[in-house]
């Protein structure tokens, strides 16, 4: 099972939110996920981001593979290591 920490849409039509979790791969954007890790709210100015530091740290050591997008609010909002 391939883990990935993803973006999962919330939020109404024209106005998005969304949930930072972890998931596997084959499983549907929208669909079962194993942890929330963070929540990115880009209606904000700027852009509202929540991260679960430690929960996030420890699914990347198992393992997880960010998204592309997940990737680069990590690296703007992590603190580093």
């Amino acid at each position: 099972m391939a883990v990935r920490i993803r973006l999962t849409r919330l939020g109404r039509k024209k106005k998005p939110f969304y949930r930072i979790i972890v998931a596997d791969s084959q499983a549907p954007r929208d669909g079962k996920f194993l942890e929330i890790v963070g929540t990115y709210d880009p209606c904000q100015n700027p852009a509202a981001v929540t991260l679960k530091s430690d929960k996030i740290q420890e699914w990347l050591n198992k393992g997880a593979l960010p998204t592309d997008t997940v990737a680069n609010i990590l690296r703007r909002n992590m603190p580093a290591a």
